[in-house]
């Protein structure tokens, strides 16, 4: 899901992580962690934009990345 994919933003709550997945991609394990919801499921909603991938709602991050 993440193949060619440069940067991520996942937001949990009102905390956003920003992550670089083309300088400092952490392991599949720590990707795995941020990107799954407390059931194991993905985090709703996850987008690609381009070349960044959305995970969860943010309305500040949104507006920064469609605005």
């Amino acid at each position: 899901m993440l193949e060619g994919m440069t940067k991520m933003f996942v937001a949990k709550g009102k905390k956003v992580t920003e992550v670089d997945l083309k300088k400092d991609r952490p392991d599949d394990a720590a990707l795995a962690k941020l990107m799954l919801g407390p059931t194991g499921n993905l985090r709703a909603p996850t987008i690609k934009v381009g070349k960044t991938v959305l995970v969860g709602f943010h309305p500040e991050t949104y507006e920064a990345v469609f605005g």
